[in-house]
């Protein structure tokens, strides 16, 4: 298992949020609810180079939020219990 993946240029690694089984209320909640494709923020990449040679940087930093598109990036599982 590696022990730190680090982003290359503008990628960005994140964690996907675990959706809460309950509501802060106590309703339970079914699984086949709409599921949120919410993200931690865990490394960004440095960012990209542009013509002239200049660094542009990714507009994002670690511990930030993000919606994930149903069908975009891709799946890495570290542990039994985290992808």
């Amino acid at each position: 298992m590696a022990k730190r993946l680090l982003p290359s240029l503008n990628r960005v690694l994140v964690e996907k949020l675990v959706q809460p089984k309950k509501t802060a209320g106590g309703i339970l909640l079914p699984e086949t609810s709409k599921q949120l494709n919410a993200a931690k923020v865990v490394a960004v990449g440095p960012g990209e180079r542009d013509r002239e040679g200049k660094l542009i940087p990714v507009a994002l930093k670690e511990g930030d939020t993000v919606l994930l598109p149903e069908y975009g990036g891709t799946e890495v599982k570290l542990a039994a219990d985290k992808e």
